[in-house]
């Protein structure tokens, strides 16, 4: 593995935004930044009249000007620009599992854009064993300055936990000097019976104590290893797509694990991961596990 921060580029606002971010973290970690680009070998309705050596032409343009971008005001970072050619999905999988995080850009509420667009986008994200980081672009710049950015990590907490998506969250936070907000949400078992009222109430009791002992024994070697962490949880009752689109509201990140599935229906990301994706302004971590 080559020890970089890659990002997607494909001449869009969220991959330029995507590109900043990636730079940054590219500085803090003390990493080069990779920028690449993926130029289909198949011509599109758009691109079927235009010369082969044009399409290289703009694709080097684009990458040329995002490695500007990124470079201005911040002194000493390492930019290197890669234009690949092949079938999107594969080729962006091959650039995650050979750095250390990739970033593409994210509309939010709606589609991926650009060459991880619709399906694409999930079988990225489907199929790739290393930490993705999906990022919005703000709508004007006018908005992007107004905007003041979250200073703490929310991670979505699910038991048994899951170390990589906890190794992440509090690396994260600890590189940048960030707090961890830490939500777990659980969820009554269907109850049958003429009156489960006594029930629900000795069960709600129950299960909520069980799940603050999960979350408190789940982060216990985590706090000893970054004790400089300050670390606040959210243990309840509810739903985890919601609360973890509630608690995202100021965060700097949010991160969320993606258990790999082998399904013949096709890509499966699960409603949470969408949720999160679709619904929060906050850059979003996705972390593959088994």
């Amino acid at each position: 593995m080559t020890h970089t921060v890659t990002a997607g580029i494909d001449g869009s606002r969220e991959s330029l935004a995507a590109a900043a971010w990636a730079a940054d973290e590219a500085v803090i970690r003390d990493l080069p930044l990779r920028l690449i680009h993926v130029g289909s070998d198949r011509a599109g309705p758009l691109t079927r009249h235009i010369e082969p050596e044009a399409r290289r032409r703009r694709a080097l343009g684009l990458l040329d000007d995002a490695a500007q971008y990124v470079r201005s005001g911040r002194a000493g970072l390492r930019v290197e620009t890669v234009l690949l050619s092949g079938e999107p999905v594969e080729q962006l999988c091959a650039a995650g599992e050979d750095a250390d995080l990739l970033v593409l850009g994210s509309r939010g509420l709606g589609s991926l854009t650009g060459f991880v667009t619709g399906s694409v986008s999930l079988a990225v994200l489907a199929h790739i064993r290393r930490p993705v980081v999906l990022v919005r672009a703000q709508p004007s710049q006018e908005a992007a300055e107004a905007v003041s950015p979250g200073d703490e990590v929310v991670v979505g907490l699910d038991l048994p936990a899951d170390g990589d998506v906890l190794a992440h969250a509090f690396a994260h936070a600890d590189r940048h000097g960030s707090g961890l907000r830490v939500v777990h949400s659980w969820q009554l078992p269907p109850l049958y019976g003429p009156d489960t009222t006594g029930v629900i109430n000795v069960l709600m009791d129950e299960i909520g104590a069980e799940a603050r002992g999960g979350v408190q024994e789940a982060l216990a070697p985590w706090t000893e290893k970054y004790p400089g962490v300050a670390v606040e949880t959210r243990c309840r009752h509810g739903l985890a797509a919601d609360d973890l689109v509630e608690a995202s509201g100021n965060a700097a990140l949010v991160v969320v694990g993606l258990r790999r599935r082998a399904t013949t229906w096709g890509v499966h990301i699960g409603p949470v991961v969408h949720a999160v994706v679709h619904h929060t302004a906050a850059p979003v971590a996705i972390v593959p596990h088994d």
